[in-house]
């Protein structure tokens, strides 16, 4: 059986506690919870909910990257929102990045995010081919 492989990104903060940011099996990657984190000093990024959702989505970007994939290989994300009032602001910054052939989605409001954030996204991916 194949072994996981843990995914490092220099361009991605570090893990806030015991887990990985991404583990690689087979031809797929699972991207832990990215919130709106500077991966040069692990605080969230000033601006709010657009703010922070653009740097989540940079900071999969960059461990898809480190990976082997891309954003173009994302089959399903979730996006997890301190406040469903903010959805769309953060729909209209998760369109930058995802402009067609949209992955699943999922997302749900949740009482508290680390840091304080206002939102949180993991996604799966498969390699590039």
């Amino acid at each position: 059986m194949p072994e996981k492989e843990v995914v490092v990104s220099q361009k991605a903060p570090k893990a806030l506690g015991p887990y990985s940011v991404a583990i690689r099996f087979h031809h797929l990657v699972f991207c832990a919870g990215q919130s709106g984190l500077d991966p040069e000093t692990n605080e969230l990024v000033p601006g709010g909910i657009e703010a922070e959702t653009r740097q989540a989505l940079t900071n999969i970007k960059n461990v898809l990257e480190a990976s082997g994939s891309s954003l173009r290989c994302v089959m399903k994300t979730t996006v997890f929102l301190r406040d469903m009032a903010e959805f769309s602001k953060m729909n209209r910054v998760y369109a930058e990045f995802f402009t067609d052939n949209y992955p699943a989605r999922s997302t749900v409001q949740v009482a508290a995010i680390p840091k304080g954030g206002a939102v949180e996204i993991e996604a799966i991916a498969c390699l590039e081919s």
